[in-house]
């Protein structure tokens, strides 16, 4: 994939199909490292699934039978010398701890590291493709943080006004590019 929101919006599409009711997607940036999580409270893998889920012929789609997602976000954070790690918990090990946990770490320096791209529209697409699941988006860069937490705005809206209405993903789409924007 050519921008790591993009790798973003696969892995969460993931968890949304694993019945996730929450998705966490972390950017922690420093001056040389970008570190991506997103973590969810899906139905989880088993442990035998974890062990070749970044096999791009490891796959539980039934519409293709190759899943490139996962496998692609792992070659590039260790193109650039960084790390990738997956782990998972069953919903019917631990109903109450379950989910799915991936992390990659990618050197920003490298000539190989996959640019961000435009995580705004991933994360309002992400809204609007799933308005019953909360999404908690945060991207600590040096000199800021841009944060949302759609269980936020659920008490301020309240449950009469849906987060997937235009207006209401039009507003979070402005209210992160200011945040982006804003002077340190």
């Amino acid at each position: 994939m050519k921008e790591l929101s993009l790798n973003i919006l696969d892995i969460a599409q993931n968890s949304i199909r694993a019945e996730a009711t929450r998705i966490e997607i972390l950017i922690d940036e420093t001056e040389t490292t970008l570190r991506l999580t997103i973590r969810d409270n899906g139905y989880g893998m088993s442990e035998d699934f974890v062990k070749t889920v970044t096999d791009p012929f490891s796959t539980t789609r039934t519409t293709r039978k190759v899943g490139m997602g996962i496998p692609l976000l792992k070659l590039a954070a260790e193109q650039t010398g960084g790390t990738f790690s997956i782990r998972s918990v069953e919903r019917s090990v631990d109903p109450e701890h379950c989910g799915t946990e991936t992390s990659a770490l990618f050197y920003k320096n490298h000539l190989d590291f996959t640019p961000l791209g435009d995580v705004v529209s991933s994360i309002v697409l992400l809204i609007r493709a799933s308005e019953k699941t909360d999404f908690v988006f945060r991207h600590t860069m040096p000199d800021r943080t841009v944060a949302l937490d759609t269980r936020e705005l659920r008490q301020v809206l309240g449950e009469e006004v849906p987060l997937d209405e235009y207006e209401v993903l039009a507003w979070i789409r402005d209210m992160l590019k200011e945040q982006y924007a804003a002077e340190a």
